[in-house]
């Protein structure tokens, strides 16, 4: 308030508060059927919470109050305790009182518990909690309570008696009471829904359609809702033609209550979810007009001015608050620029409680039905998101359709649970098999990117760049091993083992003199096919690297191989890992790597990590990562640098040298064979010195 400009802002405020108030009782008489509680107290919504929030919350724009959600999974909880047939919870605060006393006490109660985790959740600064419900899931959950808040009206909408059900299947239960009384329909009730709803349907069109022309929205509810009590108080509807009314309202604001503690006990697992529906809600609008004006909320903050409304809402027997998003528009788009037009709507709510509240009395349920209807427009158009979901991204078109269902047919409790589940199932489907991808330079730039994606890319010769887009954890190291070894077409622990089995064959046939070394290379002692036999060795001795003592020749593997000794060729020198988006290693991973790496240098392809984050780096420091095999020089800034770097190592090879190294393999006898040697007498394994720097950063 030290800043409130007055000259500019409190005659839009002023406005914005009246408008929000009218729309304000309207909605807070017409939720309170949601609740299962009597009319009046849905205007203790309107009223109560505001007041508060107007001195603690950050918002601007939003209008605190009652929420059809909300309001819808308050009273699953009331008509659980409180039947409309057969007897209520054993609760020692019931007694003495009537059925309409007990569930506007089991709703006061449920209201203070749920201010009391918001608060709570607030002072302990987790309001980043309700970043794990997505947009795509609280869309399929408002859908679902959309659908819950449609078939409860429908007793209103055509004038039947349907008693409330709860739990799994409740739906199912509500429709067939009411095709079972479908023939008992008042008529006059379902004409008077009709036209309401017609009349309220267009002109908001016609809102929609002409708003930039508009300055105030038609307040086509305010009108109707005004008609309506003027025609059933004309025609005496209630008597005359047996049509439900609001009935009696108290011109007085009623006394405060204690929450009962054994209602604690039994909702307090109901309690904490629609703390957080309504938390996630309520800071999800904040957040659109907190952009759309830029100003600055704090999630924390409005933790604890919720969780305060509810607390002193419960007291006083209100609904649990949140915001309704057609509310906050009429607060919004009529020119309200601070909280004062939300404590001016409070003003307007108190007058209607204290002075004239009587002439809504003879206001049908049936138009606060059809209100209630009109007003899920907006959830109940989500589901054409499905389509479009499915096509961009089906894990959230699943999510989406399970949780919507869930929610339907299993009540929003269970569907909120079941939609967290599958969501978390997402994110781990996302994590546990990522997208790796091949990548390859677009030509005449120092860019690398997909090599599916572009038409004039190529793959560097000789090199495989391998990119890995999340971080890797024990879940998905054995998926990254997979697809690399599928990347460069070749399994390294399988080339690793026959390579030793090889070399393992011809220091035998050395020693036996089957193979003999000439200056043309080795050569067969016989015109016979040398028949490969099994090899028993230890499989822990063929994963090790190469053993080349003792063998007087260096083996070049590249060339084509003896027939009677196969190995699987390796077409690459150079293997590139881009970690750019890689944020974190755990130790199985960390295991998984060190191994994969191994495999690759023992087979001698040069293993280059890019991009990788120095937290990384240090963690992989700190764990004993390096050693003999792997050495700190691995590490490049960009792709482009190691590549630089790997030229220089391996220069493109020319024609002639792409050929040397093939021998014309001659036996004893005379007789030759086409077959290549891979080996070459003239060269001696070198033992490997690693010349290069440490590190690149």
């Amino acid at each position: 308030m030290k800043t409130y400009s007055f000259k500019e802002w409190l005659l839009n405020d002023i406005l914005s508060g009246v408008s929000t108030g009218l729309v304000a009782v309207l909605q807070g008489l017409a939720f309170s059927l949601l609740a299962s509680i009597p009319t009046w107290y849905g205007l203790y919504a309107a009223f109560f919470p505001v007041i508060m929030y107007f001195f603690l919350g950050t918002s601007r724009h939003i209008s605190v109050g009652s929420f059809p959600v909300l309001s819808l999974m308050v009273g699953a909880v009331v008509t659980r305790l409180v039947p409309d047939e057969g007897l209520p919870a054993n609760i020692t605060a019931f007694e003495g009182l009537t059925k309409e006393e007990q569930r506007v006490l089991v709703s006061a109660s449920l209201t203070f518990l749920v201010g009391l985790f918001q608060l709570g959740m607030g002072l302990l600064q987790v309001g980043f909690i309700v970043m794990y419900l997505s947009d795509t899931l609280i869309s399929g959950f408002t859908t679902a309570a959309a659908v819950h808040i449609l078939i409860s009206q429908l007793k209103f909408v055509l004038g039947l008696t349907v008693p409330g059900f709860s739990g799994p299947l409740s739906i199912i239960y509500t429709l067939e009471s009411v095709f079972t009384q479908i023939t008992s329909t008042n008529i006059h009730d379902l004409v008077t829904s009709i036209v309401v709803m017609v009349m309220v349907l267009g002109v908001k069109e016609i809102n929609d359609r002409f708003k930039s022309k508009l300055k105030v929205p038609i307040p086509i509810e305010i009108i109707m809702t005004v008609i309506a009590c003027g025609v059933s108080y004309a025609f005496n509807f209630s008597e005359n033609h047996g049509v439900d009314v609001v009935g009696k309202i108290p011109n007085t604001i009623e006394s405060p209550i204690a929450p009962s503690l054994q209602v604690f006990q039994m909702a307090a697992v109901d309690a904490f979810p629609i703390a957080i529906v309504g938390f996630a809600v309520a800071f999800a609008v904040a957040k659109v007009y907190s952009v759309k004006h830029d100003y600055v909320i704090d999630g924390n903050q409005e933790l604890i001015a919720f969780g305060a409304s509810n607390i002193f809402g419960g007291a006083f027997k209100s609904l649990a608050a949140s915001t309704a998003l057609s509310r906050s528009a009429v607060q919004e788009s009529t020119g309200g620029k601070t909280q004062v037009a939300g404590l001016l709507s409070a003003i307007i709510v108190l007058v209607v409680i204290l002075g004239i509240g009587f002439l809504l009395e003879p206001l049908p349920k049936s138009v606060l039905g059809a209100v209630v209807i009109v007003n899920l427009k907006g959830m109940l158009m989500q589901v054409v998101t499905v389509p479009y979901l499915w096509k961009k991204d089906r894990p959230d078109c699943i999510v989406w359709v399970g949780t919507c269902l869930a929610a339907i047919f299993l009540g929003l409790d269970i569907g909120l649970a079941v939609g967290l589940g599958l969501e978390l199932l997402t994110v781990v489907f996302r994590a546990q098999f990522p997208r790796c991808s091949v990548l390859a330079n677009i030509s005449g730039t120092d860019i690398y990117r997909d090599r599916k994606d572009y038409v004039n890319i190529y793959e560097p010769e000789g090199v495989k760049i391998f990119r890995i887009p999340s971080p890797i954890f024990f879940a998905n190291i054995d998926f990254f091993r997979d697809k690399l070894k599928d990347a460069v077409g070749f399994n390294p622990l399988r080339i690793l083992r026959k390579r030793n089995k090889a070399v393992k064959k011809m220091k035998k046939l050395l020693k036996k003199g089957e193979l003999i070394l000439t200056s043309n290379g080795l050569q067969a002692t016989c015109s016979m096919p040398i028949e490969e036999s099994e090899d028993e060795s230890n499989m822990e001795d063929l994963d090790k690297p190469t053993d080349y003592s003792d063998l007087p020749i260096q083996v070049n593997w590249s060339a084509d191989l003896p027939a009677n000794i196969r190995v699987p060729p390796v077409n690459i020198h150079s293997l590139i890992l881009d970690f750019s988006a890689v944020s974190f290693l755990d130790i199985s991973a960390l295991k998984g790597l060190k191994a994969a790496i191994k495999e690759f240098i023992r087979i001698n392809v040069d293993v280059y990590i890019v991009g990788c984050d120095p937290y990384i780096i240090e963690k992989l420091r700190n764990c004993k990562f390096f050693d003999d095999e792997i050495k700190t020089s691995i590490f490049f800034l960009t792709i482009h640098d190691a590549m630089l770097f790997i030229n220089e190592s391996h220069p493109p090879k020319t024609v002639s040298e792409k050929v040397s190294g093939s021998f014309q393999y001659q036996h004893v006898n005379g007789s030759s064979t086409s077959s290549c040697l891979a080996i070459q007498a003239d060269m001696k394994m070198e033992v490997e010195t690693d010349t290069k720097p440490e590190t690149r950063f």
